[in-house]
């Protein structure tokens, strides 16, 4: 992959300002804070899928367990937040960064029907979450702990494997379908992903971080003034992780990725 380091948008590593002053060489305390703001902006992002996805499920219990769904989307997302709130940062203030950030995608992935829809959310928002836990990998100290625990207990996605297996399993033409669905949704999220750091270079340093820890880089992991890596290569690292991650989703539904 080419780097397109001087257009906005597009993938640049760990950053092109140039010297420790830019800004990938933020404190450990930005690099959480730019992290918490994208994890939380994805968390609202889904608590909306699932509610309008809950309104017109095709049951009543179908309609509960999304709406408890929904709502652990939001206790996630408070204690993501928490994780700053010492700064006194308002969650506006945190996620205003990343806001309209998925609204290329949602526009390029608009469902055609509900299961469509419950798909998206859990492909499309699960490569999100992904990349947030890979991400995590690259902060300092305790960092990547304490964002585990907030971000994982318990687990987000399980809500809807369970649905979309069951329907899969009981209609193979909606299984071909759906499985069809799914790449696409891929398509554009792995696309969206590379957008994200492009456009936030604290983002990228934490994923040349991430791949350094990942890869027993020493001189480069969190906490030391090395820059990691290659562009290129820790984009591609960090697009592999993203993509097997998917498949082990697309199998958990019984879906082809």
């Amino acid at each position: 992959m080419d780097e397109q380091r001087s257009t906005p948008g597009t993938w640049s590593g760990t950053g092109t300002t140039g010297g420790p002053q830019g800004p990938c060489a933020a404190a450990p305390d930005a690099l959480l804070e730019e992290l918490v703001g994208l994890a939380a902006y994805t968390e609202l992002a889904t608590f909306g899928l699932l509610a309008s996805r809950s309104v017109d499920a095709v049951d009543l219990a179908t309609r509960q367990t999304l709406a408890e769904a929904a709502a652990g989307s939001l206790e996630r997302q408070g204690r993501l937040l928490g994780l700053v709130a010492a700064d006194g940062r308002s969650a506006a203030t945190v996620m205003t960064p990343f806001a309209g950030a998925f609204a290329d995608f949602d526009a390029r992935t608009s469902p055609g029907s509900w299961s469509e829809g419950l798909l998206k959310g859990v492909v499309g928002h699960g490569v999100a979450q992904d990349l947030c836990r890979e991400l995590a990998a690259g902060l300092s100290g305790a960092g990547p702990g304490a964002f585990a625990r907030a971000y994982d207990e318990p687990a987000p996605g399980g809500w809807a494997t369970t649905l979309l297996a069951d329907a899969a399993a009981g209609d193979s033409v909606l299984a071909s379908r759906l499985a069809l669905w799914g790449r696409r949704v891929v398509g554009e999220a792995l696309g969206l992903v590379q957008t994200v750091l492009g456009e936030h270079p604290r983002l990228a340093r934490l994923a040349a971080r991430a791949r350094a820890a990942g890869t027993g880089d020493a001189a480069a992991a969190p906490g030391t003034t090395t820059e990691p890596g290659q562009d290129a290569d820790v984009l591609a690292w960090l697009l592999q992780r993203l993509t097997a991650e998917h498949t082990r989703r697309m199998d958990r539904l019984g879906l082809a990725a």
